[in-house]
């Protein structure tokens, strides 16, 4: 599986930008994608995640109500749309595939490929 994330770049507190994740490979009917970030000197942490049969979305707390995730099956391609973006958003966006439980979703290691990460800057 490729996966290929794109849409980073510069923003002001307060704004929006949206990440695109394209997949190819396979069909992707019973796995889940997700979406992690990792900021200068910390570790990598969950974002978000969508089943994508269904689209069941699970949100870190850190960003519940202002992200979101959505699917375009035709395009096999997730969005992550970040809105009311804050100087700790900086960071590398990484999106990933698994098929992790529901319970999982948040544990990097259930995910076993990785896309090669966007830059996502928030200034003040």
């Amino acid at each position: 599986v490729q996966l290929q994330a794109s849409g980073g770049g510069l923003v002001q507190a307060g704004g929006s930008l949206r990440l695109s994740c394209a997949a190819s490979g396979r069909s992707f009917r019973n796995y889940v994608l997700g979406w992690f970030r990792q900021a200068p000197g910390k570790e990598r942490e969950f974002v978000g995640a969508i089943k994508w049969s269904g689209g069941t979305t699970v949100f870190a707390d850190s960003v519940k109500g202002r992200f979101t995730i959505s699917r375009d099956n035709a395009k096999n391609t997730v969005y992550l749309q970040m809105n009311s973006l804050k100087p700790e958003d900086t960071a590398v966006y990484y999106c990933a595939i698994g098929r992790p439980a529901l319970s999982a979703y948040h544990l990097a290691d259930v995910y076993y490929d990785w896309g090669q990460g966007t830059q996502v800057t928030v200034s003040s």
